[in-house]
């Protein structure tokens, strides 16, 4: 069994740098894409332990389903499409924090929209045992127009290596 390759996670998301809180692509599919977060003292959000708030979880959730919808526009060949946080549903945090060196999965499953506004099931889960750390529904709209007003050098060094390929 061949396992799938994913392009690297900065080639479907609308960030560049230190805003790239994820690791890697690990699942997608039409309806569900997951990815991996890795804590470390480095990361954009650690605090003075090495730690991570449990809060910032929802931007890995976000971030979760940016990378889903540049799966979804690259496979049509379309730029990766900018899109906005309109706000979330039942979040529940069941940690205070991310631990130095803790591996994450973090799952977004679209559950409604097909246009420009949609709602995604989320979760971040421990890589090692399972456990759900943060969960919600958020939702996200797409911006139309709003790549072409923040195209970046970074940005636009990143769509050219992704048009590359």
């Amino acid at each position: 069994m061949t396992a799938t390759r994913y392009p690297p996670i900065e080639d479907v998301l609308p960030h560049a740098g230190r805003m790239v809180l994820l690791t890697r692509i690990a699942a997608h599919t039409e309806r569900r894409t997951v990815c991996i977060a890795e804590i470390s003292p480095t990361s954009l959000f650690a605090d003075a332990d090495g730690g991570v708030p449990a809060w910032v979880g929802l931007e890995y959730m976000a971030q979760c389903i940016a990378a889903h919808g540049g799966l979804r526009a690259r496979a049509t060949g379309d730029p990766v499409p900018v899109g906005v946080l309109l706000g979330s549903r039942s979040i529940t945090l069941h940690t205070s924090r991310f631990a130095p060196g803790q591996r994450l999965e973090v799952d977004a499953a679209h559950v409604w929209g097909e246009h420009d506004l949609f709602s995604f099931a989320c979760a971040v889960r421990d890589a090692a045992t399972g456990a759900t750390l943060v969960e919600g529904t958020l939702a996200v709209a797409r911006a139309a127009g709003a790549d072409t007003l923040v195209q970046s050098p970074e940005r636009s060094a990143v769509q050219a290596r992704g048009q590359a390929r």
